[in-house]
């Protein structure tokens, strides 16, 4: 028998409990950093050139928006959001050259060729306009999500914005043989009638993420809309005064929250139409009205039908499960299983953090996505953590068990990848930039930017009761001049040889501290290597280019699905589609058209691999996929390096 412990030593285990875990806490946090010498050579394997992005000229230059009254002494932190940026082919050349931004200092929505070195821009930079839709003075524009909306094979560009109702902006076939504002058809996402003399009088929707996908698996892209503030005037500087503020910094449910809309009906022509309806209790009421600042979606358990996260700030995040049939979406929640030293913050769907942008991808290379979230995690400031969630299914049939009793099939590991803290985290993106095979990172940093430090105000605030934090008044200013980590340049993490990761954006020249936003990526001249452009809060956007061009050590798809009529053969985008490659060397990777996710950074439609020293011989792809009529397929085919536009029916067919 084995002899129990005495009575002094059983009172004290909790004691023991606590310091082993403190002394384990510790060896993480001390975990050796990779030096001068190591970061500068993980650095030589990376070049970009830093380009302007061209804008209209004679846009406004402001750097704080009015705002509601009871708002007025923080407008500085009202004002901290709203640019954007996406990459993607909006002029139909084939070619994701073409960037939709959302520049703050003007509140415009504007389209713009990306910058190619001493070249003139293929034409003329141009501002979204949705008149002649109904608008009104006490609204912004909070980004631009491309898409093919009503199945034409032309590039359309979804705006959201702060109060009002989303704008699809419709891609007229034959408009103009130069890309111009004529090109495109505003028109109303959600149905609303003008008031008098045309004025708004629609929902005041707050908008800060979207996420595009097909999640009712009818073979047409649907939309989730995911609000701030709950509906209310919050840029009226003349509205009602009964804004409101989160009423928790760890569990706020009083937010503007999710609303998912699903494509029933388009047209094509001259004159294009699509519509959409909202999907009453698509997500359950309980988690769905969160102060969302993210969303991203990814089939996790191979039946092609998108589960979604939700990144809320102020309170838990949400993973939720695709329970949804053709013509009715339906998400289950997920929560993640907490380990004896697990804090309840790392825990999928029981965190208390400020998540602010979510992105799907196969970071360990094991044919798995896993998601990388970004929070508030400055030093000496609010110190939480990223979240590196990795998925921790063995295979697909054990992430469909454990999904379907609503078991999270994810650990966070960001502390033991030293991708746990960084600063203010905004949008992040994972790309293979080098093409090794290997994912790095590039996450936006950074809040208000001033001249006067008020972290210790902010500290104030985070010790308040909770019963206070509702009512705006009870802020502490936050105002033109005021600065919240305000100096942060963004992150580039790169993995090294012993599998963490470092921040080498110092040793790459970029260290810009204007406070970032939005992260787009693409391969924009289809070399072979991705290039990355960043939107700046109250600053002016910026394209890298990548400078090491691919040398037949990637693979890149354009996945269509075929339309009728398109435009010179041309398709529509394989929302949700997925290939698995298996390298000669016997790796195997895993990506995702992704038809739109983030905070405020869309990525392009192509699916990108970097192949490493395998590029040399033909890469096993199999590629997954719902056709038009909604039905999945899978196909096993080889490919060579180099991109391949591959038109997706009941077959994978490549076409030249």
């Amino acid at each position: 028998m084995t002899p129990k412990p005495s009575g002094a030593i059983r009172r004290a285990l909790p004691a023991i409990f606590v310091l082993a875990l403190v002394a384990g806490l510790f060896v993480v946090a001390r975990l050796p950093a990779a030096s001068a010498q190591e970061r500068s050579s993980l650095a030589a394997r990376f070049r970009f050139t830093e380009l302007p992005i061209a804008l209209p000229p004679g846009l406004p230059q402001r750097t704080v928006r009015q705002v509601n009254p009871a708002y007025q002494h923080i407008r500085a932190w009202i004002s901290s959001v709203g640019a954007a940026i996406a990459i993607n082919d909006i002029d139909g050349d084939r070619a994701p050259n073409d960037l939709c931004l959302v520049d703050t200092r003007s509140d415009s929505t504007v389209v713009t060729p990306a910058p190619v070195p001493n070249q003139p821009p293929r034409y003329a930079p141009f501002v979204l306009d949705p008149a002649p839709l109904p608008t009104h003075a006490a609204m912004a524009p909070m980004g631009c999500a491309p898409g093919d909306f009503n199945g034409d094979g032309l590039t359309d560009l979804l705006v959201y914005y702060w109060g009002r109702t989303p704008v699809v902006f419709l891609h007229r076939p034959g408009a103009a043989a130069t890309l111009s504002a004529q090109a495109f058809q505003p028109t109303e996402l959600v149905p609303t009638t003008p008031g008098p003399n045309g004025a708004y009088q629609g929902k005041f929707w707050n908008t800060n993420a979207v996420s595009i996908a097909d999640f009712d698996g009818d073979g047409h892209p649907d939309i989730g809309v995911f609000n701030y503030f709950p509906d209310s005037q919050v840029l009226d500087p003349e509205g009602q005064p009964n804004v409101t503020m989160n009423h928790s910094l760890s569990r706020a449910t009083n937010g503007g929250g999710a609303h998912l809309l699903r494509w029933t009906a388009a047209t094509t022509g001259a004159r294009p139409s699509v519509s959409y309806v909202e999907q009453d209790a698509a997500v359950p009421p309980a988690a769905a009205t969160g102060w969302t600042l993210g969303a991203g979606s990814a089939d996790l358990d191979g039946d092609l039908l998108p589960e979604l996260y939700v990144a809320n700030d102020f309170g838990h995040d949400h993973l939720f499960r695709n329970d949804s049939t053709p013509g009715r979406i339906r998400f289950s929640l997920t929560e993640g299983r907490r380990g004896a030293f697990t804090p309840k913050s790392m825990v999928v769907g029981r965190d208390s953090f400020k998540g602010m942008s979510i992105d799907f991808a196969d970071l360990e290379g094991k044919g798995r996505f896993d998601m990388f979230v970004s929070n508030i995690t400055t030093s000496w400031g609010l110190e939480e953590s990223n979240f590196v969630w990795r998925n921790n299914a063995t295979s697909t049939e054990d992430a469909r068990r454990r999904l379907d009793r609503g078991e999270a099939i994810f650990d966070n590991k960001a502390a033991d990848l030293n991708m746990a803290w960084v600063g203010w985290g905004w949008d992040s993106k994972m790309a293979d930039f080098d093409n090794s095979g290997r994912l790095s990172v590039v996450q936006a940093t950074g809040f208000v930017k001033g001249t006067i430090n008020r972290w210790s105000w902010l500290q104030e605030l985070a010790m308040s009761n909770d019963l206070m934090l509702a009512e705006p008044h009870m802020w502490p200013k936050a105002e033109p001049g005021d600065d919240i980590a305000g100096s942060q340049p963004f992150a580039f993490w790169v993995r090294e040889d012993n599998g963490r990761y470092a921040n080498i954006s110092a040793e790459l020249g970029m260290t810009d501290d204007t406070p970032s936003r939005g992260v787009a990526v693409a391969d924009t001249d289809g070399n072979g290597a991705q290039d990355f452009a960043v939107a700046r809060q109250w600053g002016a956007p910026v394209f890298y280019r990548n400078e090491k061009a691919g040398q037949g050590n990637f693979l890149g798809l354009r996945l269509q699905r075929p339309v009728d009529g398109g435009a010179d053969g041309a398709g529509s985008p394989a929302y949700g589609a997925q290939v698995r490659i298996r390298t000669a060397d016997g790796r195997t990777q895993l990506a995702q058209l992704d038809g739109g996710s983030g905070h405020s950074g869309k990525r392009s439609f192509d699916v990108f691999f970097g192949l490493g020293a395998a590029g040399d011989r033909p890469v096993e792809a199999e590629i997954s996929w719902r056709a038009v009529d909604g039905t999945v397929h899978h196909q096993t085919t080889q490919l060579t390096a180099g991109w391949h536009d591959v038109v997706l029916t009941d077959v994978a067919q490549e076409v030249r």
